[in-house]
This record gives C-alpha cells, sequence and structure tokens, in this order.
C-alpha cells in the first residue's frame, strides 16, 4: 500500500471499529512495525488537525480512536434528543478527582480521604462511564481496586493519566492537614 492508501485503511479501521484500537493491533493489520504505524499515525492527526475537520484522530494511552471534536459536542446533543452531557458536582468531581491521582484505589481509602462515604458518587462516576473496577486487592474482602476509564481520558482532553496536572506540594499538605482535622485522624497515603 501507498502512504495514501495506508491513510485510508488506518481512518477505515477506526472509523469501523468505534472504538479505541491498540497501536499493535493497527500495526499487525497494516503489516507494519509498531514505530512506523505509530509515525503514519501521527501523520494522520496532523493532516486532521491542518484541515480544521470535525474529527481527530485521540491517542488514549497506547489506543487510538477516531472521535469528533469536543467543540462541536453541543451540536451533536441536539442531533441526539436522548443524550445528556453528564453535569458532576462538587462531591463527584473531588471523588473522581482521588481516583484519578491513587488509582488503583479502594472504596474505604477515597472514604478515608473525604472523610465520608462515597458509595453514590462512585456508582455515579460508573454510570457515566469515568470509572471501572480495574481488579481486585488481595486482602481479606477482595475489594475491588478502582480507576479511570478511556472516557475520562477523552472527556478531559488527555493521552494518559501521567498527563494530569501536577498538584502544587503546598496546596496538597494543606489539603491533607485539613482532611485529617476533619476526620480527626492521621491519613497515609
Amino acid at each position: 500500500m501507498n502512504g495514501k492508501e495506508l491513510f485510508a485503511a488506518v481512518e477505515a479501521m477506526l472509523f469501523a471499529s468505534g472504538k479505541s484500537v491498540e497501536l499493535t493491533r493497527i500495526a499487525a493489520v497494516l503489516e507494519m512495525t509498531p514505530e512506523d504505524t505509530a509515525a503514519l499515525l501521527s501523520m494522520a492527526q496532523a493532516r486532521y488537525e491542518a484541515e480544521d475537520r470535525g474529527i481527530r484522530i485521540l491517542e488514549l494511552d497506547g489506543s487510538y480512536q477516531l472521535v469528533t471534536k469536543k467543540e462541536y459536542y453541543e451540536t451533536l446533543i441536539k442531533l441526539e434528543i436522548n443524550a445528556k452531557k453528564p453535569n458532576l458536582t462538587d462531591v463527584q468531581i473531588e471523588t473522581l478527582a482521588i481516583i484519578a491521582y491513587k488509582q488503583p484505589v479502594t472504596r474505604l481509602t477515597i472514604e478515608q480521604i473525604r472523610g465520608v462515604k462515597s458509595d453514590y458518587a462512585i456508582g455515579r462516576l460508573i454510570d457515566y462511564g469515568l470509572v471501572e473496577e480495574k481488579g481486585r486487592l488481595d486482602q481479606p474482602g477482595k475489594p475491588a481496586l478502582l480507576g479511570t476509564t478511556e472516557a475520562f481520558l477523552r472527556n478531559f482532553g488527555l493521552r494518559n493519566t501521567q498527563d494530569l496536572p501536577d498538584i502544587d506540594p503546598a496546596k496538597k499538605e494543606d489539603m491533607m492537614l485539613e482532611a485529617e482535622e476533619e476526620i480527626g485522624e492521621e491519613i497515609t497515603i
């Protein structure tokens, strides 16, 4: 295949899949090395950006997906009457931040940090597809380990969780002290 055909093949694969596809899988289908495939995908991403199209190729932790640009979300909402943009409450945002920065994390750890039960907030985040179970802790009771999903990365414009902004160490210490005062004991993280 020539360059134009390879671009078309990648576009067709990502469109037909409707979800993210791992780089290694794309490379295998195209019979290319992962490095050459990554370069091809990078050129395709640049091409979509340069042409200012309504879609783009999004990289999500080593996988790629064809998605609409987020600035067209409201337009797409009008097209689909039942589609709803999740409105996160402050509690849900706080819970999601803890999960994003501490993952994989148990409900107990989240509740220790927040100082209150978090079942409802976690349940809603799972319903929205932003959080999922990532496994079980090898301890009595086998508590679930929670982490963020590709939908989280997509919604917050991140390629992977390493792209999360750093927390100012001074603010982090203040937040920990405040949380410890609220629950009346030291938090170990």
